[in-house]
């Protein structure tokens, strides 16, 4: 059980890291509830109890990027959890097993997103921008930016996996903020979104306490140092770094789920 502590620590620190800095957690997190032998449907719902701690430790860690956002954040976690809680509902009625062959092409459009997002960012700015100048292109801007953090909230309570990374090309193309302020609104949309599925899952589903404790411990660590890393990084360097990991995650998903 020792050994087992120590493993999920160290887990969850490298896993809070990927969810503060990528929002790609659960490429370690839920492999590691799996490798010590939980089933795994209660590894996914456990896991996501767990990445409530990295959501705390980053959002602590974030309140400088998040100043004077916290308006259009509001916004954007309300709507984050209208979804959230469709999703999780959903996940209760069917399977997210028929769900996984889609999966790899939602997180290879993700990358794609945060890709061009970053190498186009002043050009999607611009038109964002002229959209917004006349009533009409501003409602239907809004309406499709906004439906799409919702429908990105019920995913993440459906399925989660790099629920993060798709948040983070969504939000990096409807607003004009820096990568490290998005990276952040990220964080706390998907700490919104955890905590909201653990409420559903505690009185639906099992949750294993005793291993969220040394996993949850590691993310809270993780998930605090993650934008810290951020905050000094080469942020170009970094949106390609997110957006090839992406890339290979949905490679991952896509061999599993077809072969």
């Amino acid at each position: 059980m020792v050994l087992t502590f120590i493993f999920l620590i160290i887990a969850g620190f490298a896993a809070g890291l990927l969810a503060s800095v990528a929002g790609l957690a659960s490429l370690v997190s839920y492999p590691a509830l799996l490798a010590v032998g939980l089933p795994p449907v209660i590894a996914n719902v456990t896991n996501t109890t767990a990445l409530i701690f990295s959501g705390i430790g980053a959002t602590a860690s974030s309140l400088k990027e998040l100043r004077g956002h916290w308006k259009k954040l509001t916004l954007y976690v309300i709507l984050s959890l209208i979804g959230s809680i469709g999703g999780s509902v959903l996940l209760l009625i069917a399977p997210a097993s028929s769900f996984e062959k889609v999966v790899p092409f939602f997180i290879l459009f993700a990358g794609i997103l945060l890709f061009m997002s970053g190498r186009k960012k002043d050009v999607s700015t611009a038109k964002l921008k002229q959209a917004h100048q006349t009533p009409a292109k501003h409602f239907w801007v809004s309406l499709i930016s906004l439906t799409g953090i919702v429908l990105v909230g019920a995913y993440t309570g459906y399925f989660g996996a790099a629920g993060g990374v798709i948040f983070l090309a969504i939000l990096s193309i409807i607003t004009d903020d820096r990568f490290t302020v998005v990276n952040a609104m990220k964080n706390v949309i998907a700490f919104g979104g955890n905590l909201i599925a653990t409420v559903i899952f505690i009185f639906k589903s099992k949750i294993d306490w005793l291993l969220v404790i040394p996993l949850g411990f590691g993310l809270l660590i993780g998930g605090y140092t993650g934008p810290i890393i951020v905050r000094h990084s080469n942020i170009h360097l970094l949106r390609i770094l997110i957006s090839l990991a992406a890339f290979g995650l949905a490679g991952y998903l896509f061999v599993t789920a077809y072969f």
